[in-house]
């Protein structure tokens, strides 16, 4: 019997947490949310916005930002960390703003969530024409050996297991617009730098993702013990104060025909 399918669960996951997430995931690179962005851009639309981290980047590139989150406890947060941000309450498939009333329509590891085949015309309705539908998705950097292991628990993964890794989460970086969507042909391409963090930011960084949220509460203990041991017995990193995580941030750009 296959296993359940728990996207939605996992989805919905990231509002009891929301404190720790804010406080955790890094922001993605400056570089990247530039190029991603059409030159002059004055109303952006940001799909899950989360706590505002890509969002605060936003309001320093764009005058009108609209911060679109379905979490009321994700909103919360938001709320209190970028009230220059005019925020909503809706999902990507029921966006709740005008028709042709944004220059840029972007989201940040969150259309992996998604039901694309409503989301899609939704995004083509509200932007005007000639502006940019982008996608990021960002994080550590798991094609580095040691950030592979240390997300795993500490565990060396075999050749068979890394492919099945692997393959998962590529799925999850895969965008599929119907034939029929007035975009351009997209480009994509990638982005790698580093982050200092200290081992303890790194283990709340690992607990804020869904499938560690999703735990039980003993699992989830030991998932996170296993990474702090990894940490503390690793060779490389064992006597690092300050460790610097490789990050990598995938990009996804597309325009409005």
């Amino acid at each position: 019997m296959a296993p359940p399918d728990r996207s939605h669960e996992r989805s919905r996951s990231f509002g009891q947490i929301a404190a720790d997430y804010n406080r955790f995931r890094p922001a993605p690179p400056d570089d990247a949310v530039d190029a991603l962005l059409p030159p002059g851009a004055s109303d952006v639309l940001e799909i899950g916005a989360g706590t505002g981290l890509l969002t605060r980047m936003l309001i320093m590139r764009a005058a009108h930002v609209l911060a679109l989150e379905p979490d009321a406890r994700m909103r919360v947060v938001l709320a209190d960390t970028t009230p220059e941000a005019e925020i909503l309450a809706g999902t990507a498939e029921e966006i709740p703003v005008p028709d042709a009333s944004c220059d840029a329509v972007i989201a940040s590891s969150a259309w992996h969530w998604v039901d694309e085949e409503r989301a899609a015309p939704e995004v083509a309705r509200v932007l005007r024409s000639g502006g940019c539908f982008s996608l990021l998705w960002n994080g550590p950097d798991r094609n580095v050996e040691w950030m592979r292991s240390l997300w795993e628990g500490g565990k060396a993964l075999g050749e068979e297991e890394t492919q099945a890794v692997d393959t998962q989460r590529r799925e999850r970086h895969v965008v599929t617009l119907p034939p029929d969507s007035p975009f351009a042909e997209p480009e994509r391409w990638s982005t790698r730098w580093t982050v200092p963090m200290t081992k303890e930011e790194l283990v709340g960084l690992a607990a804020t993702y869904s499938r560690v949220i999703t735990m039980d509460e003993a699992a989830r203990q030991d998932y996170l013990g296993s990474v702090r041991h990894f940490l503390d017995t690793n060779e490389e990193l064992a006597t690092k104060v300050m460790i610097d995580v490789p990050m990598r941030c995938l990009c996804w750009r597309t325009t409005r025909l």
